[in-house]
């Protein structure tokens, strides 16, 4: 058993103690792992989470990555078995990892509001800052990533209530309206979109900031008051409670006070996946988000889960994956939001994935050494 680190730890196991490592093929994380090292060298590292990986215990393996010579699934995981030792993510209640999905959804908008199309995306305002150690007032608790400069102070920015009553109205923030609030508090919930304007072109947009409150679940909250059993919960069904509910939508979706702010991004190549928080695009069914307090981006994660078969036509779900975004409902060490892709397809699955699962992290073998 590794150190311990405050609500999990790691425990080193083998490869062959994988099940369905042998039948997984991460041929395709390697471009990726290029776009990241780029990431790391030539603009920014990532940030180091809790767990204390740094992109400098990464940049070893995504070097030999660079230089390694990879044609078919079994010399990708040659690789992997050769740079990295696996440790099983141990949470301290004992209980197991769950995973959700998020895919890229495309919207109807315009780039001017009327009567049909009146919901807006916003830029990232201005007063909107990141807040730390140094500058994060006693008002504000940790989990408040953002906050609102105004005249000097630092306070809570206003919530998705203020927010859609009004108070950005009038600053020029706005991107693009859609037809639909809950259309534009879906793209909220997954962090990016393609934007399809009426003359046939497409723009995108991806997640720039929040106003830092914390992110609650609409559909816990809908299980709750008996309108959705638990069992049924799903983006799905969700949608459909709304539809039949026009009059409370408003109440519901102000339930989460987390908003999302957004920046356009190139739309050249949409057979690529939308550039998320780790810089680099995302890769359907191969991109997870993490916890970005505990987890540091780029390092890769074994996942499975017996119960998960949708992904894999009918096999239980076990694939390695590289840790490139992050969200506000992926809270803990072993939660993660597993990228199905782009449009309704891609929707579709995404909205029925909650399954319980196995998480692994790879570990260059140097900084391995210090959990071993």
């Amino acid at each position: 058993m590794s150190e311990d680190t405050p609500g999990f730890a790691l425990q080193a196991i083998r490869f062959d103690h994988l099940e369905g490592w042998m039948d997984d093929d991460p041929s395709g994380l390697f471009e990726a792992m290029e776009a990241c090292r780029r990431q790391i060298i030539e603009i920014k590292p990532y940030r180091t989470g809790s767990l204390g990986l740094t992109a400098q215990h990464l940049l070893p393996l995504l070097e030999a990555a660079r230089s390694e010579s990879i044609s078919s699934a079994s010399d990708a995981r040659a690789f992997f078995q050769s740079h990295c030792r696996p440790f099983r993510i141990l949470r301290a209640d004992g209980n197991s990892g769950f995973v959700t999905a998020f895919y890229e959804p495309e919207i109807m908008v315009s780039a001017m509001p009327d009567d049909e199309y009146r919901f807006p995306f916003y830029r990232r305002p201005d007063d909107l800052i990141d807040l730390d150690a140094g500058n994060r007032p006693a008002c504000l608790p940790e989990s408040y990533a953002f906050g609102r400069l105004s005249d000097g102070s630092i306070q809570a920015y206003p919530d998705r209530r203020a927010i859609d009553e009004g108070f950005l109205a009038g600053r020029g923030l706005e991107i693009a309206w859609a037809k639909s609030k809950v259309d534009v508090f879906f793209v909220h919930v997954q962090g990016a979109a393609r934007l399809r304007y009426p003359d046939g072109s497409i723009g995108r947009i991806t997640y720039a900031g929040k106003a830092g409150h914390p992110f609650s679940a609409i559909g816990k909250l809908l299980i709750e008051r008996g309108e959705i059993e638990r069992s049924e919960i799903s983006m799905q069904t969700i949608r459909r409670w709304l539809g039949a509910h026009p009059h409370q939508v408003d109440e519901i979706l102000w339930h989460n006070r987390s908003y999302i702010f957004f920046r356009e991004v190139p739309a050249a190549d949409l057979d690529a996946g939308p550039v998320a928080a780790a810089k680099v695009p995302l890769i359907a069914g191969r991109s997870l988000a993490v916890d970005r307090l505990i987890h540091t981006f780029g390092f890769p994660f074994f996942i499975r889960s017996e119960d998960l078969v949708d992904l894999d036509g009918g096999k239980p779900f076990a694939r390695l994956m590289l840790a490139l975004d992050t969200g506000s409902a992926i809270v803990g060490p072993a939660r993660g939001d597993i990228f199905t892709g782009s449009g309704d397809q891609a929707g579709e699955l995404a909205g029925t994935v909650r399954h319980d699962a196995d998480f692994v992290v790879l570990l260059p073998n140097a900084a391995a050494a210090r959990f071993a």
